[in-house]
């Protein structure tokens, strides 16, 4: 049996997940889960993931969740290169520091900023306070102006002169608002520059291929049955709201 990803593109750890086997030539099996549509909640999907999440990873009859345990797992089996997770104890400790701050800062705040500029009030239908937003902005960026000044410093990447896990699961994650009309590049010329280093280090064309459905959120977004939204907008809300 081939190695399955169960992947949403539409969700940043998907898309980690997602450009690192393709950058690093492992061979899956695409196995599209439609979270929009609550298919992570289907009764096939939960013998694959009982966190009901994506993504998942089937390899034979081993199942794992949890995007970073993920793209682990693949370095480790396919021998990645050093560089994605360096075996020089400080250059991993750099990734891992990245990597266990992300969750609950620039992923969340990224996050929102994306729910509330655009799934929110085009796809729920509920008006977003301006108090709302102007507090998502200030959170996102902050998290942006750590990544700046902490994370990056004056390294060409988060762990130095490579390219690596952390390195991919940010420019990911600031992707995101992106995606809601955000520029969050503006103004920001050390974020812009290392973006661009990201971006020709996995490649220009598999890194457009990987967003080409966030960056055009805005259309996707129109053609979203609202019916099916529904069952997320209790729980949106109150996460959000």
């Amino acid at each position: 049996m081939a190695l399955e990803l169960y992947l949403d593109l539409f969700s940043q750890p998907c898309r980690s997940v997602y450009i690192f086997a393709k950058k690093n030539n492992i061979p899956f099996e695409f196995k599209k889960v439609s979270l929009l549509d609550g298919e992570q909640y289907g009764e096939e999907f939960g013998k694959i993931n009982l966190i009901r999440k994506a993504p998942a990873l089937r390899d034979g009859d081993f199942c794992l969740a949890e995007s970073i345990a993920i793209m682990l797992y693949l370095a480790e089996k396919f021998k990645t290169p050093d560089f994605w997770y360096p075996a020089d104890l400080q250059q991993r400790a750099r990734v891992n520091e990245y990597l266990s701050w992300q969750h609950m800062a620039i992923r969340s705040h990224g996050s929102k900023m994306f729910w509330l500029r655009l799934l929110v009030p085009k796809a729920l239908g509920v008006e977003v306070p301006q108090d709302k937003l102007d507090a998502a902005l200030e959170d996102l960026n902050g998290s942006l102006k750590l990544i700046e000044e902490k994370f990056l410093q004056d390294r060409p990447f988060i762990a130095g002169d490579h390219v690596s896990l952390a390195d991919l699961v940010a420019i990911v994650e600031i992707m995101q608002p992106v995606g809601s009309g955000l520029d969050v590049f503006e103004g920001r010329p050390k974020l812009s520059a290392w973006r661009d280093r990201v971006r020709a280090a996995i490649g220009n064309e598999l890194f457009d291929d990987a967003h080409q459905i966030i960056l055009g959120a805005t259309e996707f977004v129109k053609q979203l049955d609202p019916s099916k939204m529904q069952i997320f907008k209790p729980k949106i809300l109150k996460l959000f709201m």
